[in-house]
């Protein structure tokens, strides 16, 4: 394989995939849940529930699709295929959703959830695939982190962005947000070329199949039962650190509106400041795993996490429920201080898992990765809503939203100490 340069404009041209993909996200996890519960009136473990479905799909999808790609050889490359299929379904789901709460049906609105997760699976794992595809190993930190900063763009458009919009219109946020994912993708597209080198050549005849798929996750699993089992160890802090994050992404939105009684808008409002530095911060995050390692970079990260939502849950105490203005600068800011905490943690964490294996079976580990954050993502959901469930008895008592932060908090000190349990992932010289 030709030696790789690291080029940042090409990186910067990878990163409006993460743009489409976190705007994507962004909106869907602010505004679906509420549907759900104003639209339906459903207990929040239905919610969570109904939220996980999609996720299901995914993490059936995504080690298939991986793996997939790796073996895909086209004149266009092996990613770029899934993008151009994947990106025109997944705009078109996902600007019905809306369509489908105005309709009040609840099996409609559940089977363009699913439809547009499926296609979302179809092309997400080769986008994340193409960064260790044309970064060298040593680079893929900063890589990460500029990719990251792209999806934090991604994130502030959809939060700020919105908020006007979905106060004009509810369908306006999906509309535009579907259309801005459409148009990142095709950026990719057009402009990133991938390494030729890395094609198979075009007499290889392997085919993959779901059985062939998860047989190779499997193995890649049993890679660290016979060695020191760090991939083990990051991979079961990936799984905890994003149910606690997914918890918050999911039932945020609510915990705004009946907690601190300042709307579901100002909710995406502050996700959007802790936005803004995990986006400003993201390269930094990137730099300092690479000068002082990665994985003390996530501890500090996890660290700095913890710290923040319990001052936020601490100023709860202390400020009135009348105002308002307070509450809503005081989440602001934890939430600001946050977004740098996570951008250490999740800036890191890919690269770990991908320099623990070949530049063969990157697409393959890759996939390994959003197993297991997917895996998160199912379980975060209605475990969440569950716990919100008990501690609100069913939506009664507001003040038992509280219950969301503690929980989150739980799942980040876990994650701390499996972290400590790692001992590969570092930057590679080669």
């Amino acid at each position: 394989m030709a030696e790789q340069q690291f080029k940042i404009s090409k990186t910067f041209l990878l990163g409006f995939g993460f743009l489409g993909i976190s705007m994507i996200w962004s909106l869907y996890n602010a505004y679906v849940p509420v549907f759900l519960k104003d639209t339906f009136n459903l207990p929040l473990t239905a919610v969570g529930g109904i939220m996980t479905i999609d996720n299901i799909f995914a993490i059936i999808l995504l080690p298939f699709l991986g793996a997939l790609s790796d073996r895909t050889n086209t004149p266009i490359g092996r990613r770029r295929p899934y993008i151009l299929v994947g990106a025109p379904l997944a705009m078109f789901f996902f600007i019905m959703i809306p369509y489908m709460n105005q309709m009040q049906s609840l099996l409609l609105m559940m089977l363009v959830i699913i439809l547009m997760n499926l296609s979302m699976s179809l092309y997400r794992s080769p986008v994340i695939a193409l960064m260790p595809d044309i970064t060298p190993s040593k680079y893929r930190s900063q890589a990460n982190g500029i990719i990251n900063l792209m999806g934090g763009v991604g994130a502030l458009l959809a939060f700020f962005g919105s908020k006007p919009l979905y106060n004009m219109d509810k369908t306006y946020p999906f509309i535009a947000g579907g259309m801005v994912m459409l148009f990142a993708c095709m950026m990719v597209v057009l402009f990133i070329n991938e390494d030729k080198s890395l094609s198979l050549d075009n007499g290889n005849t392997d085919k993959v199949s779901f059985k062939k798929s998860f047989d190779e996750l499997m193995d890649n699993l049993k890679d660290v039962i016979h060695g020191d089992k760090s991939l083990l160890f990051i991979l079961l802090s990936i799984l905890f650190w994003f149910i606690g994050f997914n918890s918050i992404e999911t039932f945020f939105t609510l915990y705004a509106k009946y907690y601190l009684g300042i709307g579901e808008t100002s909710g995406a409002t502050i996700l959007g400041y802790y936005s803004l530095i995990f986006m400003l911060t993201a390269i930094p995050s990137g730099i300092i795993g690479a000068r002082i390692g990665r994985r003390k970079t996530i501890r500090i990260g996890l660290t700095v996490l913890m710290v923040c939502l319990l001052a936020s849950l601490a100023g709860s105490f202390f400020i009135s429920k009348d105002k308002t203005v307070l509450i809503y600068w005081s989440y602001a800011a934890a939430f600001m201080c946050a977004g740098f905490g996570w951008a250490l943690v999740n800036v890191n964490s890919l690269p770990m898992v991908v320099d623990m294996t070949t530049a063969e079976k990157v697409g393959g580990y890759t996939g390994l990765y959003y197993f297991f954050s997917q895996a998160a993502n199912i379980a975060a959901p209605p475990v969440a809503g569950f716990v919100l469930d008990l501690s609100t008895d069913g939506g009664k008592n507001s003040g038992g939203y509280i219950s969301l932060l503690l929980f989150a908090v739980a799942l980040f000190f876990i994650a701390f100490i499996t972290m400590s349990k790692v001992r590969r992932g570092e930057a590679q010289d080669a």
